[in-house]
């Protein structure tokens, strides 16, 4: 065969290769687990080798495969750096975003940046997931962490405290919340990636009767936080996240108790893109943003 593969077809080899599992590599590339399935079926029949086995839920490679995995995951980064070096400076800034920042605190705040720099196009990435900055296409992130992630820049935003909130509509004269106590008449609403932030909080509250797991669970803080303002319970948010809601009344914090993290949000960035003249420009706008942060949560 002396024909290349289709690049396509490649891409989701090297994915599925990676992460040894064909549902993954579609959530990566933004396909059906079926086509994934199809594309690696149809590169096996073009080279006429077999890629992987199944192994349980996943998949594993065979010998042929594994080798045919290393050089093209080398030859699929010489392509990507080589199109960074021909583009650089060009197109979009794009920047990733877990949807908690991206909704909460980002994009409401965007326009002052638009308006002063109207010449930069952004491109925004919302994900939970590491960027890995030597394949993704990002330019930067913000994630939140202790700021020790290896290979990369990392630039303190400000820290978060963790705190109750729930709608105003959800109390009445019956079912007031005076004191901690007290949350054991409500519903309480939780995010599945923070798991403990209830018990912990009720552990510095000295609450003890009130079982931490009981209540809802929601994939991530915006669709926890539309379920407390619908009225559905009390929710344990990061108060730098509900800023806009407490002011506009939707939401109220009925205890002034904060449990404060370890971590902090942080600005996180490849060597290759410290030198952007537009990176340079959003890096400092986002910088004075996080410091009118800190002064308004008193950090």
């Amino acid at each position: 065969m002396s024909e290349l593969p289709p690049l396509d077809a490649l891409r989701v080899f090297e994915s599925a290769a990676r992460h040894g599992h064909y549902q993954r590599a579609a959530d990566e590339l933004f396909l059906t687990p079926s086509a994934v399935s199809h594309r690696i079926r149809s590169l096996e029949d073009l080279l006429q080798v077999k890629l992987f086995r199944r192994a349980g839920r996943g998949v594993s490679l065979t010998a042929k495969g594994r080798t045919y995995a290393e050089e093209v995951r080398e030859a699929l980064e010489s392509l990507r750096l080589a199109t960074r070096r021909l583009t650089a400076g060009r197109g979009p800034l794009t920047v990733s975003l877990t949807p908690s920042i991206a909704l909460r605190w980002l994009l409401p705040r965007l326009v002052d940046f638009q308006e002063r720099h109207p010449e930069i196009d952004l491109r925004f990435s919302s994900t939970n997931r590491i960027i890995d900055f030597e394949r993704d296409d990002e330019d930067f992130a913000i994630r939140f962490g202790l700021g020790d992630w290896p290979g990369i820049n990392a630039e303190p935003l400000f820290p978060v405290d963790t705190l109750p909130v729930c709608s105003p509509r959800l109390l009445d004269e019956e079912h007031p919340l005076n004191q901690p106590d007290d949350l054991k008449r409500f519903r309480l609403l939780h995010i599945r990636t923070r798991p403990d932030d209830w018990r912990m909080w009720l552990l510095l509250a000295g609450v003890e009767d009130i079982d931490p797991a009981a209540g809802p669970v929601f994939e991530t803080m915006p669709e926890m936080l539309e379920a407390a303002l619908s009225g559905m319970g009390v929710g344990m948010a990061d108060r730098q996240m509900i800023g806009r809601d407490v002011e506009a009344g939707q939401l109220i914090v009925p205890f002034d108790i904060h449990m404060p993290s370890r971590g902090a949000y942080h600005l996180v960035y490849p060597d290759r893109t410290k030198d952007d003249r537009r990176f340079q420009a959003f890096r400092e706008w986002l910088l004075e943003q996080s410091e009118v942060e800190r002064a308004d949560s008193g950090h």
